[in-house]
């Protein structure tokens, strides 16, 4: 991690615990909106107005924090005015690399090695991890904002005079129901199976475990009514959040983050969500399962001898279907 600005050797990928052995997760560092005509938003301060080709966004595919911005970039179709770089999945002793795995990207801005450069870049006195995403402003030379949350917001409403869409994945009439789901969802469900994962006493993960399938639990019920999305005909930042999540399930949490009480695939209506959403178009270009894989089975402290398993069989023939599907599109 950074301390002052230099990288130091205490590096570790998984972060601290509280005194109850329950992971904590790092708040986020740069917290500026970029905004139609460039007024500060909610948080940090003004200056970044949306300009096509200004803005560069930086994600690692394995994380579904930077993958809902990156579902957002592509839903609102912004893919043409925000180019993006994808980093290496696996973390490596000095946090997140520019190539060196197929499908990872060098930095075309800098030829930076590792995603703190960027960091220490955007501020020389920098302290903390180096997180994906990063939304980076290419006029000025600053990070504009590493919170997934932020930057899903901003790519829904801050481009729209730019690239109007009819898609609003936070409309004005569900925003507080929606803030409502987020923050029970993300608790229980996208940040509880980090919990469980790197939980590191036997009451922190049993805790975690317990809030991750009483989530599930209540998705599915939520969802059995044969609705297409979580409120229903519209999809919305829920149907995301939840989403990229979901699609790591299987394949990621179920084993090696011990969630292991039940499948996704045990959920009917909720594992049709998944699906549902991996067929919306261009959904399914924002994640790539063999980084997935590869960066989940790479860390060391849930699996020490890095062995990489083999893919389910219903999770190999949904992506290769939904692939199909957006190449008749």
């Amino acid at each position: 991690m950074l301390v002052d600005g230099t990288w130091t050797k205490e590096w570790q990928p998984v972060q601290k615990a509280d005194d109850k052995g329950r992971f904590v997760r790092q708040t986020s560092e740069f917290r500026n909106w970029i905004t139609p005509d460039g007024r500060a938003g909610p948080t940090g301060q003004g200056g970044f107005a949306a300009e096509a080709g200004r803005y560069r966004l930086y994600v690692a595919l394995i994380c579904p924090w930077a993958s809902r911005t990156l579902m957002a970039r592509r839903l609102k179709g912004l893919e043409d005015i925000i180019p993006v770089t994808v980093l290496a999945p696996q973390i490596g002793p000095q946090g997140w690399q520019f190539g060196g795995f197929a499908g990872a990207d060098a930095d075309p801005l800098y030829s930076a090695s590792y995603l703190h450069e960027l960091y220490t870049r955007a501020d020389p006195h920098v302290s903390g991890r180096a997180t994906v995403p990063v939304l980076w402003d290419m006029q000025t030379e600053q990070m504009v904002s590493n919170e997934s949350a932020d930057i899903l917001r901003m790519f829904d409403t801050a481009f729209e005079g730019i690239v109007p869409s009819d898609l609003r994945l936070y409309p004005d009439d569900l925003a507080s129901d929606i803030d409502q789901a987020n923050k029970r969802i993300y608790r229980r469900y996208n940040n509880g199976v980090y919990q469980a994962g790197f939980a590191s006493t036997q009451s922190a993960y049993d805790e975690a475990v317990a809030d991750i399938f009483d989530e599930m639990d209540q998705m599915e019920a939520v969802l059995s009514d044969g609705r297409a999305f979580y409120f229903g005909d519209r999809m919305t930042e829920t149907d995301v959040r939840i989403f990229v999540t979901s699609i790591r399930f299987d394949v990621a949490y179920h084993g090696l983050f011990k969630c292991n009480r039940r499948l996704l695939r045990d959920y009917p209506a909720l594992y049709a969500h998944m699906v549902r959403v991996l067929n919306v178009p261009g959904v399914v270009e924002t994640v790539d399962l063999g980084h997935v894989i590869a960066g989940y089975y790479a860390i060391e402290r849930v699996n020490p001898v890095g062995i990489v398993p083999a893919l389910p069989e219903d999770s190999a023939r949904i992506w290769a279907e939904a692939a199909r599907a957006q190449t008749r599109r």
